[in-house]
């Protein structure tokens, strides 16, 4: 335990710091190069101060995570303990290829100045086959049964085949729920690191080495980049942020066998998801909008609530869904 905690702090420390320092290195070169954010004629008109703030600022912290944790697992080889870190080699590998879909979308609306970027079925195409990638190595390797448990209760539900099918699912949606959410300043990346907060929690009382560390060095990450992205944001994550940051928190469920907990934990992205839906579903079926606008952070904009207030009160509410679910596992 000792030696745990000590890792997991040293991975935060080392994180944090070098996400700081590659924002510092980052950003002026995403300035020069003119990678600004382009607000959307449908989007909120109190955002069109925030046009040309660079964006694709979730390289920052991907950098960070990634040599952070290469250096962890070059320790771990050298003392033959690489096996520990398998699953989390495999939710890194669902993180980044999440991230590589956001940064090609990035890149073609950004750089090549294509307006829409990926269309949405081609990121659907490819957000699909990543996750059936990523459940596939998960079996295989032994990480991933059909058991499905039921937060809150003793029961546990065996699902054959259809397992897969629900969790893909499960990773289609929260990853993009996880981006729905980046929608104002410093939002997604503040209820993330809490939501991580209790992925490491679970993972160190439970002596899961690839939980706690995969959740030391997002914390870390996501920690350093709020020092550029809290209100008023020098830079934005973009979809190569916000995708990456999906496919590891829905990964993290997966490592600790809780998929369904992410409905609690991660209640924060439903919400926001659902917003969506239930908005467009009204507009179509009754020419009605249920919220001012969606996702939901901007329907609290729209009734006065400042940036920073909603963050606030959209991380309180992840802490307070978080300390509940612990006692659903």
């Amino acid at each position: 335990m000792k030696e745990l905690l000590l890792t997991f702090g040293a991975v935060l420390c080392v994180t944090f710091a070098l996400t700081a320092i590659l924002g510092r290195l980052i950003i002026p070169i995403l300035r020069s190069k003119k990678v600004g954010q382009h607000i959307l004629e449908i989007g909120p008109r109190w955002h069109r101060s925030k046009e040309g703030t660079p964006t694709m600022g979730g390289i920052c912290f991907i950098l960070a995570i990634l040599l952070t944790l290469l250096g962890v697992l070059v320790l771990y080889a050298v003392r033959g303990e690489q096996s520990k870190l398998i699953s989390l080699a495999l939710t890194m590998a669902l993180a980044v290829a999440n991230g590589m879909i956001g940064f090609v979308d990035d890149f073609c609306k950004l750089v090549k100045k294509q307006n829409e970027g990926l269309k949405a079925y081609q990121k659907t195409i490819l957000q699909l086959t990543v996750g059936i990638f990523y459940l596939c190595l998960m079996r295989v390797l032994g990480y991933l049964d059909t058991t499905l448990h039921i937060p809150f209760t003793d029961i546990s539900v065996e699902l054959g085949a259809v397992y897969y099918l629900f969790a893909i699912l499960v990773i289609y949606l929260m990853v993009n729920s996880v981006n729905l959410t980046d929608g104002i300043d410093g939002l997604a990346s503040s209820v993330t690191v809490i939501v991580f907060g209790f992925f490491a929690f679970v993972g160190i009382h439970a002596l899961n080495v690839s939980v706690s560390l995969i959740s030391a060095a997002i914390i870390g990450g996501l920690l350093g980049f709020l020092i550029y992205n809290l209100n008023p944001a020098r830079v934005f994550m973009g979809d190569t942020g916000s995708l990456f940051l999906g496919g590891a928190v829905t990964g993290a469920a997966f490592m600790i066998g809780e998929p369904m907990l992410l409905l609690v934990i991660g209640g924060v992205y439903v919400l926001e998801s659902l917003s969506v839906v239930l908005q467009v579903g009204s507009f179509k079926l009754r020419h009605k909008r249920i919220f001012k606008m969606a996702p939901i952070h901007h329907h609290f904009e729209k009734c006065g609530w400042k940036e920073n207030k909603i963050v606030v009160i959209f991380s309180a509410v992840t802490l307070l869904l978080c300390v509940l679910a612990w006692f659903g596992i």
